[in-house]
C-alpha cells in the first residue's frame, strides 16, 4: 500500500462527489491535509478492518482504497447529509468493502474488532464524553491493531488559539454542525488509553497548516 496518492487518484475521488462544491473541496483537502498519508502509513502493515469514527464524507476510506488498502472500512458519522454523500460516492466508484453508517458516537459505536480511526471530532465532546469515547474506541482495537487519532491539543500556544478560531469558523459557515466544546490534552490520551492496555505515542502533525494538530497512535500488542 502506498502512502501518497498521485494527482490522478485525487481527481478520481473528487469526480465521485455529489455536490459541485465538494468536487473542488475534496482534491484541495486531500492534497493539503497531511493526515491522510499519515493514517495510511500507520495502517500500511495491517490486514485488520478499520472503523472510522466521525468519517464525514468518507474521504479517509476513499483515500485508503485508492492507496491499495484492502480490508473492510466502516465509516460512522452523525451528519446524515455527509453519510448520504459518502454512500453515493462509494456506489459511483464501485468500491467494495466500504460501509457508511449514521449514528452518534455519544450513544454507542458499531460492533468492531480491528483498527480504529478518530479524526478531528474530540473537541466537540465534553471531557467526560471524550474519556468515554476513547475507552469505547480502545475496546474495539484488536491485538496487533491501532487506534489512530488526529486532534488539536489544548495548550498555551498560538497554534492552539488558531485551532479554536478555525473550528468556530467551520461552525459559523455551517460546514460543521457543532461548535467546539473542550479540547483534549496529551495527558488525557496517555492516561485513558494507557489504562486500556494500549501503548501510546503522541507527535505533531502540523504539515503546512497553522493548527495545533497532533497524531496520537495507540497500539495493542499481539
Amino acid at each position: 500500500m502506498t502512502n501518497e496518492l498521485p494527482d490522478a487518484s485525487l481527481k478520481h475521488i473528487a469526480r465521485l462527489s455529489v455536490r459541485l462544491w465538494d468536487r473542488y473541496y475534496v482534491p484541495a483537502k486531500l492534497r493539503s491535509d497531511p493526515v491522510y498519508s499519515a493514517v495510511a502509513k500507520e495502517l500500511a502493515d495491517t490486514e485488520l478492518p478499520v472503523l472510522d469514527i466521525g468519517c464525514g464524507l468518507g474521504l479517509l476510506g476513499f483515500y485508503l482504497r485508492e492507496a491499495g488498502f484492502k480490508p473492510e472500512i466502516t465509516g460512522f458519522d452523525y451528519d446524515t447529509r455527509k453519510i448520504s454523500s459518502a454512500l453515493r460516492m462509494a456506489e459511483r466508484g464501485d468500491y467494495a468493502g466500504l460501509v457508511f453508517l449514521t449514528g452518534d458516537a455519544r450513544t454507542g459505536l458499531p460492533e468492531h474488532g480491528g483498527n480504529v480511526v478518530i479524526l478531528d471530532i474530540l473537541q466537540f465532546f465534553t471531557r467526560v464524553e471524550q474519556g468515554a469515547l476513547l475507552q469505547a474506541a480502545a475496546a474495539r482495537v484488536a491485538a496487533g491493531g491501532r487506534l489512530v487519532i488526529r486532534s488539536g491539543l489544548e495548550d498555551d500556544s498560538a497554534r492552539f488559539r488558531i485551532t479554536v478560531a478555525g473550528d468556530w469558523l467551520a461552525k459559523l459557515t455551517l460546514w460543521m454542525k457543532a461548535a467546539p466544546v473542550c479540547y483534549p490534552t496529551r495527558e488525557l490520551f496517555e492516561s485513558v488509553l494507557g489504562a486500556a492496555g494500549l501503548k501510546v505515542r503522541v507527535g505533531p502533525l502540523w504539515g503546512g497548516t497553522p493548527f495545533n494538530n497532533h497524531l496520537i497512535v495507540a497500539e495493542r500488542q499481539l
